[in-house]
């Protein structure tokens, strides 16, 4: 492949997947598709959930948006409340903010694959309702990571630590 198609182009069927698995709930085979290319502002996922299983925990974005396509299987999707089937072919976007909390779930008996697009917008709050907890995030100028997991109870006086 030139290196122009390097920057530009990735096939999800030749990506090396990587399992992330967390009994009894979390297993999936995914790769994440941008690192690497040209693309500054997206993301790009690809997610093979096993059945009965979950890819991420419930969680919202407080800035970016995203963008699920149910390549094969069928599942749920859980979303504010209510859990909304889902199967191949459809196309789920799901907006920032708290009215949104979002998972997708493999309720069915074979995989479920879907591809992730996101905004990759930086700074970024995420939060888990189901845990208490929040991922703060940003890209420094330097091209390194500021990431903080920590929940909302551990927090401190704007003023301490400070001379």
């Amino acid at each position: 492949m030139s290196s122009l198609a390097d920057r530009l182009i990735r096939n999800f069927d030749a990506v090396e997947l990587r399992r992330e698995s967390r009994e009894p709930l979390y297993d999936t085979l995914c790769a994440r598709l941008a690192p690497g290319t040209a693309a500054g502002k997206l993301g790009a996922s690809i997610d093979i959930v096993a059945p009965g299983q979950r890819a991420c925990p419930y969680h919202f974005h407080h800035a970016q948006e995203e963008l699920f396509i149910v390549l094969e299987g069928s599942g749920s999707f859980r979303v504010a409340g209510e859990m909304l089937p889902l199967r191949t072919g459809d196309v789920v976007f799901v907006p920032p903010g708290p009215d949104y909390p979002h998972q997708i779930v493999n309720t069915s008996d074979a995989p479920l694959k879907y591809l992730s697009i996101s905004t990759r917008e930086t700074p970024e709050i995420c939060e888990y309702p189901d845990s208490g907890k929040y991922n703060a995030s940003a890209r420094r100028s330097d091209g390194s990571a500021f990431q903080a997991v920590q929940r909302v109870e551990g927090n401190v006086d704007y003023w301490d630590g400070e001379p």
